[in-house]
């Protein structure tokens, strides 16, 4: 009787499922890659369910998460905190990933067997910089970020303020409740997203570039459990316990390299770990776009691999200066398509050093190291609520009963 109630628990969980569905995307790509690309619409179109959901949950996360504090000046205490957070470690992840390219050097390798594409639409846009309006205007969870903080202080002042609550916190429900439903959709998106990527580049792409995924991989696994277990172990939280709470989100992000596949439902797990709603409702949209600590380790990584790949010497003033540049333009790395590797080739075109055409290498390898990005960003964000839900006294442990 235990047996089969352990096995049916099994076949419940969902991420049994998802993981599955990985082994399957991935197998089905391999062996056969025409019918994989066409999986492509599974997985985008699951991606694109979830993201009907990341606007009005982060904007009823916020506005009821506002209104209900009451206190304006600890809104705007936690907002400038997170962003301080944000800034102090994407810049370690921005030097962690120098530090490792410049021990483990992935780019000294034979370039004759590398697979090169054409990278002449990014490096088009590279002297004219990234463009932070055009990322504002893109971005859709910062535009509804803004609008949410306004009306959540606004209706502090409102004379109507607990019947809007109540109206918002009936939708809220209503809103959570189809995400739910929506998620046990999961197992589709991950498998459509994973048959898609091996099916179109095919594994083989990845040997000639493996040193450099390999060194990618190991820098997000140091930066994930030594600087943020490190910061969550001085809040007396773990790492470990906080990936066992959200490892159906990072099967998801694993199968459809999108950390937009999983922002809503990690929203609800926060909360229910303790994370108060307004805390929740800031840092998760903000990190979104601010706080990519995943993409900031691959930016920096990429070039001196570039360096290394062309026997460019750069100097440490020339370090400083990448380091410099990344610190402002890795913030809008998210949000536009394609966003990476204009911000790749405005610092090569801005230190003078490095060939542009460097960029083709990388796009070959870019999608297979996209679901470690994806999942860096995702852990971050989620450490950053949780330390700052703790440094503000807006954490509360769930009873264990």
């Amino acid at each position: 009787m235990k047996e089969k109630n352990i096995f049916f628990k099994i076949l419940s969980n969902l991420t049994f499922w998802v993981l599955i569905a990985i082994i399957a995307g991935a197998l089905l790509g391999h062996y056969s890659p025409a019918h994989a690309v066409k999986m492509e619409i599974v997985g985008k179109t699951f991606i694109d369910i979830i993201k009907l959901f990341i606007s009005p949950i982060i904007f009823l996360t916020i506005v009821l998460g506002i209104s209900g504090m009451g206190n304006l000046k600890k809104v705007g205490r936690i907002g400038a905190k997170a962003l301080i957070y944000f800034e102090i470690v994407t810049t370690i992840a921005l030097v962690l990933g120098i530090i490792v390219a410049n021990v483990v050097q992935p780019g000294k390798i034979d370039k004759s067997g590398l697979q090169i594409q054409d990278a002449s639409k990014y490096s088009k846009n590279a002297d004219a910089g990234f463009d932070w309006l055009k990322f504002f205007l893109s971005n859709l969870t910062l535009q509804v970020l803004i609008v949410a903080i306004i009306i959540g202080i606004i209706l502090n002042y409102s004379k109507y303020r607990e019947q809007v609550i109540i109206f918002l916190s009936k939708i809220s429900k209503i809103v959570f409740t189809g995400l739910k439903y929506v998620m046990y959709l999961a197992p589709l998106g991950a498998f459509g997203g994973m048959a898609f990527t091996v099916g179109k580049f095919g594994l083989h792409t990845l040997i000639p570039l493996a040193k450099l995924m390999g060194t990618v991989y190991l820098t997000m696994f140091l930066f994930v459990f030594l600087i943020l277990g490190g910061i969550m172990r001085y809040y007396n939280e773990s790492i470990f316990k906080f990936l066992k709470h959200i490892k159906e989100e990072l099967l998801l992000v694993l199968g459809t390299s999108s950390s937009e596949a999983a922002l809503p439902s990690v929203i609800l797990k926060l909360e229910k770990m303790g994370c108060s709603k307004p805390v929740v409702g800031l840092v998760i949209p903000t990190g979104y776009s601010f706080n990519l600590d995943g993409t900031s380790i691959y930016l920096s990584m990429a070039i001196i691999f570039l360096a290394q790949l062309y026997n460019v010497r750069l100097s440490i003033g020339e370090i400083l200066s990448i380091i410099g540049i990344l610190m402002i333009t890795s913030k809008g790395a998210a949000g536009v398509t394609g966003s990476g590797f204009i911000i790749l080739a405005s610092t090569l075109t801005a230190i003078h050093k490095i060939p542009l055409e460097g960029l083709a290498f990388l796009l070959g390898v870019d999608k297979f190291m996209s679901e470690a990005r994806a999942i860096t960003n995702l852990i971050g964000n989620g450490v950053a609520t949780i330390i700052i839900s703790k440094s503000e006294g807006e954490f509360e442990k769930p009873s264990e009963n």
